[in-house]
């Protein structure tokens, strides 16, 4: 019998090295000791420990490949390392070790949200692990198709699509895509958008883990020949990454427009960000104020519009004559429109308001307007609120829940065509590209990072404006009550930058651009294509693993 088998040949007589085993009693009810079973339960555990360990520091790697850090490369090292690390194993070890590598890299990548709490941070990370667990399932069970590196980038693909998507209208933070704004994968956004960036990144990285693999069983056989696959898979990896520098990246201007963004900051960085009522709001129109002074003065030029972030304005202006009235001067002192962020109570829906930018005129006041579409949850309005309420009672905090707008956010603001994008939207695909769709010349990502100032994530969300230029086509100006607010041009250059937590006017002249990119025309179909073909890989691979079984069973028959 195995070694620690609770069945020996003691047992069986009936005797121990002491003598006559007691027989148990008639009805007795007692367990056999099983000395075996604690150590076949800690074997597993024993032997993938290292990998496990392994899954964790290149999950950590992945962190540090985005923003505040921006080590873009370790984007590549860590794809590599976990496929790799779900090379030839099945699907319940790949899920372990995908979920082992997505938790300290969502945990890395996500502490901006202890402003909220610990707890909020880890939840999330867990919830977003399970993405990557199902990922490593995947991973494994194609590992051995041949072809390899192409389904597993398909899979990439694929396991963003659904985080993108689920629950709740999804959480696209940490895609790929995200963490090479600035590397020479970027450019490839201008064909397919995030998806195909997270695609190539993920190609690029299964190819390196292949050379590596292929070297890994070479070694005490020297021969050059063997080593031909290995060289193979590295010089279509290193095709991979330099194919973006070699796509066009549309940047002519069709017109141009002078813009003005207003940082007016706000009093303290967290959850308490507010301050005292209308502290926000006057901070914007004093900050435009100053503006009109100075263009007054000759000091600076008069722009053709103003662009203020979202909740700029602290209280509803329809509802609170003060801050109608406050808005209203610094619109007439400067003369030009004004983009003015704001929270709108519902007309005829108590408890809920929207979240809005709003085309204020010095003349006619406030006008067309667009309502943010995707609030975020748990944030912004809170699911099962009566329930989870009652248990988790900072959800208090959110005392109302923001109602959903229903159109895009073109708007004309002054002599522009503008699509204005509101804060988290920024991160999802469908949102920005129906904008430019819908006709916008220009984007504006209206923002308000306060809560996660000096976090981390101000950087991350100006990454994604980066990429979105690229991927449209056109400068996109963030504009954030706190910080970062941002010039971006088309080909995802930051020309113009306000520091975190100061008070500031950036004037820039930003292109106006109508042509579509090659993204703009295909849409989501290129992220279809390539998640359908990593399930697809996956029934494959089920299908070969059922067959290869069933050879071996007759075989042995």
């Amino acid at each position: 019998m195995p070694s620690g088998s609770d069945t020996t040949e003691e047992a069986v007589s009936g005797t121990s090295p002491d003598g006559q085993v007691p027989c148990a009693e008639a009805g007795s009810t007692a367990v056999p000791a099983r000395p075996g079973r604690a150590r076949r339960l800690a074997a597993p555990v024993r032997r993938e420990a290292p990998r496990t360990g392994l899954a964790a520091v290149f999950g950590i790697a992945l962190g540090l490949a985005f923003p505040p850090y921006d080590l873009w490369p370790l984007s590549l090292v860590a794809v590599a390392a976990l496929s790799l690390l779900t090379r030839g194993r099945t699907a319940r070890q790949g899920a372990w070790t995908g979920f082992a590598f997505g938790l300290p890299f969502f945990l890395v990548l996500l502490k901006w949200l202890h402003v909220v709490g610990w707890d909020a941070v880890f939840g999330l990370s867990v919830a977003e692990a399970l993405f990557a667990a199902l990922l490593g399932a995947a991973l494994a069970v194609t590992s051995r198709l041949p072809g390899g590196p192409l389904w597993a980038a398909c899979l990439w693909v694929a396991e963003e699509w659904a985080r993108d998507r689920l629950p709740f209208g999804g959480f696209p933070w940490g895609r790929l895509a995200f963490a090479n704004t600035g590397s020479p994968f970027t450019p490839i956004a201008a064909l397919g958008g995030a998806p195909l960036v997270t695609f190539a990144v993920a190609l690029a990285g299964a190819l390196l883990a292949a050379c590596a693999a292929t070297l890994w069983g070479l070694r005490g056989n020297g021969s050059l020949r063997l080593a031909v696959p290995a060289l193979e898979a590295f010089g279509l990896a290193a095709a991979v990454t330099l194919a973006g520098l070699a796509v066009p990246v549309p940047t002519k201007a069709d017109d141009t427009v002078d813009i003005a963004v207003v940082q007016g900051n706000v009093q303290q960085p967290g959850m308490d960000f507010l301050g005292r009522p209308m502290r926000i709001t006057d901070n914007h129109a004093t900050a435009t104020e100053k503006l009109a002074a100075d263009v007054k003065a000759g000091r600076a030029k008069k722009p053709d519009l103003v662009i203020w972030p979202e909740n700029s304005s602290d209280l509803d202006p329809y509802q609170y004559p003060q801050a109608y009235d406050r808005i209203d001067e610094a619109v007439k002192a400067i003369g030009v429109p004004v983009l003015v962020g704001a929270l709108v109570d519902h007309p005829t829906k108590k408890g809920y308001v929207f979240n809005e930018g709003i085309v204020w005129d010095p003349k006619k006041g406030p006008g067309a307007s667009y309502t943010k579409q995707h609030p975020v949850p748990f944030g912004e309005y809170v699911p099962f609120r009566e329930q989870l309420s009652k248990i988790i009672t900072r959800f208090q905090r959110v005392p109302r829940d923001f109602y959903p707008g229903d159109h895009t956010g073109v708007l004309h603001v002054g002599p522009a065509r503008l699509g204005d994008v509101i804060c988290f939207e920024v991160a999802y695909d469908q949102i920005v590209h129906d904008t430019v769709d819908a006709g916008a010349r220009a984007l504006v990502i209206q923002t308000n990072n306060a809560t996660y100032g000096r976090s981390g994530q101000p950087e991350q969300q100006l990454a994604m404006s980066k990429l979105r230029a690229v991927e449209h086509g056109r400068a996109v100006v963030t504009a954030a009550t706190s910080g970062i607010s941002a010039v971006v041009a088309p080909d995802g250059r930051i020309t113009h930058q306000i520091p975190e937590f100061t008070q500031g006017v950036v004037s820039a002249r930003i292109p106006l651009r109508d042509e579509s990119t090659l993204a703009d025309r295909v849409g989501a179909a290129p992220e279809w294509a390539l998640a359908i073909v990593g399930l697809l890989s996956c029934a494959a691979a089920v299908v070969v693993g059922r067959r290869g079984r069933t050879k071996d069973e007759k075989g042995q028959q």
